[in-house]
């Protein structure tokens, strides 16, 4: 066996033994993104409603997001807005409008939040796909799929997707949230998350 493969495996023994740092004293939970602490990002199937100020004409009731992150808005067509907030949305149309309406005030509110969806696998008594209509965190999905099942050990994996495509893992001790002993462990699930227990 070479140096570089005993080194690793050196390391996770001491680890499994205590005599380490374990996964969850290294992970920086603080960093993870909150989505509760920033404006909503619109997603598909979400619905949004668009008022044109004195132009009732043109303005959009509960319009779904289409499932290419599109919404056809009357007078100026398609509209990609899966992915961007409302402000950044607002502020292009108001663009795009200004080509028909003088000083168009242009007002947008999300109507129907839809696309909020994660996903729970693994040891868990009810796994599946869930949705909610707010953000939840880590104790509060594993409770919507009834918690661990008898198979299940202590660590559940957080599978993220960045803007990227990348995937990385977020270790979680399903003990120490619950025991209240690491509340930063509980982190808010983001949609399109991946949560298993192992």
């Amino acid at each position: 066996m070479t140096v570089k493969k005993v080194v690793p495996a050196l390391l996770l023994s001491l680890t499994l033994l205590g005599c380490g740092p374990s996964i969850y004293d290294t992970y920086a939970y603080g960093k993870e993104y909150d989505p509760r602490k920033h404006e909503y990002v619109i997603g598909v199937t979400d619905l949004i409603s668009i008022q044109v100020y004195k132009s009732p004409d043109i303005s959009l009731q509960a319009g779904m997001v289409r499932p290419d992150g599109v919404v056809t808005i009357p007078l100026v067509g398609d509209v990609i807005v899966a992915g961007k907030t409302p402000s950044v949305v607002r502020e292009e149309l108001k663009k795009r409008f200004s080509e028909y309406v003088k000083d168009a005030t242009v007002n947008i509110t999300v109507a129907g939040f839809n696309s909020y969806r994660f996903l729970v696998s693994g040891y868990a008594n009810k796994p599946g796909s869930y949705s909610q209509k707010f953000f939840v965190t880590v104790s509060e999905a594993l409770a919507m799929a009834g918690g661990p099942n008898k198979f299940a050990g202590d660590q559940i994996v957080i599978y993220r997707a960045d803007k990227d495509g990348h995937v990385r893992e977020i270790p979680v001790s399903y003990k120490m949230i619950m025991a209240g002993k690491r509340p930063e462990m509980d982190v808010c699930i983001v949609a399109g998350d991946s949560i298993v227990i192992q």
